[in-house]
């Protein structure tokens, strides 16, 4: 494991008309001990010729014969990554050029296994909100308040150890970081906005009641949680949601 290397893990599908940003806001960090793996998730448009045309040696693409899914794609990435923090980010989002440097010397001052970080959403309208950071996240907050973004997030693996996330459609980010804090380990927030969630305006709505059917699912079947813990975590959740949404643009 290469000591100081971060390892980041981007997932694809059918993501021509935004990877090329996703990617470049990747190689324009100042950190630049990096690798990104690309995992293909059997692209059916131009998506790995785009990756292709790029050339930096730090780039590796992985190309899955059939479509799997986000969590195979990430896992895929992560047994193949030779780093010893790994960060993750979508091929629709991108990054503030300082993202990787901030959070590095954050953890590592810090001695911190587990970050991550504020970010903006950027929305169809032209407009951004700020998502800001806690302090500290354990998994009882988590549970109320899904408020990590994986492309915010950075994992030291000489802390935390190895990990996957688990094999299912929707919420495999989320049920990963609360198998981490379930552990006892707390995850800590670094209040910048380093990152940029772009939000498309032709999925919002089905996303949105996606997202919380597939979270009333995560709470039960991955936490086993009884029906009356479900309900109150999910209102805890439901309105940190609202509360995301509605926020002040900046």
């Amino acid at each position: 494991m290469e000591n100081e290397r971060i390892s980041i893990i981007m997932p694809s599908y059918n993501s021509a008309k935004t990877i090329e940003r996703a990617i470049q806001s990747v190689l324009a960090q100042t950190y630049q001990n990096l690798e990104l793996f690309i995992i293909d998730d059997d692209s059916s448009d131009e998506t790995c010729h785009i990756i292709q045309k790029i050339a930096d040696e730090r780039i590796r693409l992985i190309q899955l014969k059939q479509n799997g899914g986000s969590a195979v794609a990430r896992n895929t990435g992560i047994e193949a990554a030779t780093g010893r923090y790994i960060a993750f980010l979508d091929s629709d989002d991108s990054w503030h050029p300082e993202k990787l440097a901030q959070q590095h010397a954050f953890m590592t001052t810090n001695k911190i296994g587990f970050s991550f970080t504020a970010y903006y959403r950027n929305e169809p309208n032209g407009k951004k909100r700020f998502v800001a950071a806690p302090a500290e996240m354990t998994y009882k907050k988590l549970l109320r308040n899904t408020i990590i973004g994986c492309l915010t997030v950075m994992i030291d693996r000489t802390i935390i150890g190895d990990f996957t996330m688990p094999n299912i459609r929707t919420r495999q980010d989320t049920a990963t970081w609360l198998a981490i804090l379930k552990e006892g380990i707390h995850a800590y927030g670094l209040n910048e906005g380093l990152a940029y969630y772009h939000v498309d305006a032709n999925t919002l709505s089905s996303n949105k009641t996606k997202m919380m059917r597939q979270t009333w699912k995560m709470y039960r079947e991955q936490e086993q949680l009884t029906y009356v813990q479900t309900l109150y975590n999910f209102t805890g959740y439901v309105y940190q949601a609202i509360k995301k949404r509605v926020g002040g643009y900046v």
